[in-house]
């Protein structure tokens, strides 16, 4: 009898541990090996949506009814919906909110990775994605140094530390790629290191030119791409102008591109963490300029398209989340003069940044233009005629607001007497491209509300391993530590 006990104990036993390792291959199966986390800078379902309704449009010019267009992630099977608010307002920056969701902390605006009382530094997800064993990167369209790729691999009092920022990110442990624009203040004060110097010091090897970039491999070691072609306060160029100027000839990389590159470098045995940010959907929006937003929410509908690509190689070991850190401009789809009517198909007309056609401005002070002369340009560059019925003919109304623009344009900026409906009606950006924005905009049948960020929840979508627990409403600190728990990490 007792050794009946015995053996059956035995084969209690037995079957125990012979079940460990079907187990363990099971609790594998469920934490993902690659980690894409995507974030558009500024764009809630706003942004999205007028993507969708602007290529739907253009794409089925003969529909018979409205029919918007899929992007690479509004068909994932798991949608959430999550606040932005932070520790100052209801209203946040992307420095809070970008810790919020790197750390699972709630900060003050302008905050990186610090406590409301700035006394305490928060563990970041990417520290525990390395301490795993995974690769990291971090891609930005933006500076390098900016407030929504810092909150990744650094922890500041303030987002304008941007020097700080950098010496972090190339000294530290965690970053095996960092690509997108460059650094704000690459020689610090003047009296620092060189921050390209300190990372060739760190073991980074710079890739700054188209080729470099493309051909990078696991061999390439860590890696600091950083984008030959840059626009203003070192970002890489505007979707819009990056494609018009293809058309001239001219290569430039776009942000999909670095997305490839960065999985052709990070990928091995551990598999990698890789955050991405759209940071110029957010500038465009803060501009009120809606067909250059466009151009950037496509430009990041393409980039996640590359981990879609991915995930579909790697189905089984793929986790994939898009979402924004907040929403800007407060973009609405509808506005009164077009009351039930949206002509989106207007937008296709205008071919350059704002951006871009300040500088199209400074021509033209410079050159003791004339009204004429700028309204040239405009028809050239979005399409608004003096030529009467047409669909962009320019209203009287609209001709003065013009002028108005342009008068005040073409005094040099630090001569302009701004008072209270001049700050409202452009926002302390060049004169004559607002006009021109809010116009165009208005006769397409949207407008916006702020040149600041809004309070509007925001959609998160998720794909492949563990994305189901992305459902629901919740925080934006919940991202922090629902891909924690899916990484099948403890904080």
């Amino acid at each position: 009898m007792k050794l009946r006990k015995i053996l059956a104990a035995i084969l209690s036993l037995t079957l125990a541990f012979a079940s460990i390792p079907a187990f363990a291959e099971e609790n594998a199966a469920t934490t993902p090996k690659y980690v894409f986390m995507f974030i558009g800078d500024g764009m809630g379902s706003p942004q999205v949506t007028a993507t969708q309704y602007y290529l739907g449009t253009i794409e089925n010019p003969d529909a018979a009814i409205p029919t918007p267009a899929a992007l690479s992630f509004t068909g994932f099977e798991n949608v959430g919906i999550m606040t932005t608010y932070d520790a100052t307002s209801f209203c946040p920056d992307s420095a809070s909110t970008a810790t919020s969701m790197a750390s699972g902390n709630k900060t003050l605006s302008g905050v990186i990775n610090y406590n409301i009382d700035k006394t305490e530094s928060f563990k970041l997800i990417t520290e525990y994605a390395k301490e795993s064993g995974k690769k990291v990167g971090v891609i930005t369209t933006v500076s390098l140094d900016h407030a929504t790729p810092a909150a990744y691999y650094a922890k500041v009092e303030s987002r304008s530390q941007y020097y700080d920022i950098a010496v972090q990110g190339l000294t530290g442990s965690t970053l095996d790629f960092l690509g997108g624009g460059s650094f704000l203040e690459p020689d610090g004060d003047g009296a620092q290191e060189n921050l390209f110097a300190l990372a060739e010091e760190n073991g980074f090897t710079i890739a700054d030119t188209n080729e470099a970039i493309r051909s990078l491999t696991a061999d390439s070691g860590k890696v600091l791409a950083i984008s030959p072609d840059l626009a203003d306060s070192s970002a890489m160029q505007w979707e819009i102008d990056r494609v018009r100027n293809a058309q001239d000839g001219t290569d430039s990389l776009a942000l999909s591109e670095m997305v490839q590159a960065a999985i052709q470098n990070l990928d091995g045995e551990e598999g990698f963490f890789l955050m991405t940010e759209g940071g110029k959907i957010d500038w465009s929006c803060h501009a009120n300029d809606a067909m250059t937003s466009i151009w950037e929410t496509i430009a990041f509908s393409d980039a996640v398209q590359v981990a879609v690509d991915f995930y579909n190689a790697h189905p089984d070991e793929t986790l994939i989340i898009v979402t924004g850190d907040h929403e800007t401009g407060g973009l609405t789809i509808g506005f009164a003069a077009t009351a039930y009517d949206t002509h989106f198909n207007y937008l296709s007309n205008q071919t350059i940044s704002y951006e871009a056609f300040d500088k199209v401005i400074a021509t033209l002070r410079e050159s003791g233009a004339t009204f004429e002369d700028a309204l040239a340009e405009i028809q050239a560059y979005y399409g608004l005629t003096t030529q009467p019925d047409q669909d962009l003919t320019l209203s009287e109304e609209e001709l003065a607001k013009l002028q108005a623009a342009f008068d005040l344009s073409m005094i040099p900026a630090d001569q302009r007497e701004i008072g209270e409906e001049e700050e409202l009606l452009y926002g302390g950006y060049e004169p004559l491209s607002m006009a021109v924005c809010h116009i165009l905009n208005n006769k397409a049948g949207i407008d916006y509300t702020s040149y600041a960020h809004t309070g509007l929840l925001l959609p998160v979508y998720a794909k492949g391993v563990g994305a189901e627990i992305f459902q629901g409403s919740y925080d934006n600190t919940d991202i922090f530590r629902k891909t924690m728990s899916v990484m099948g990490l403890a904080a």
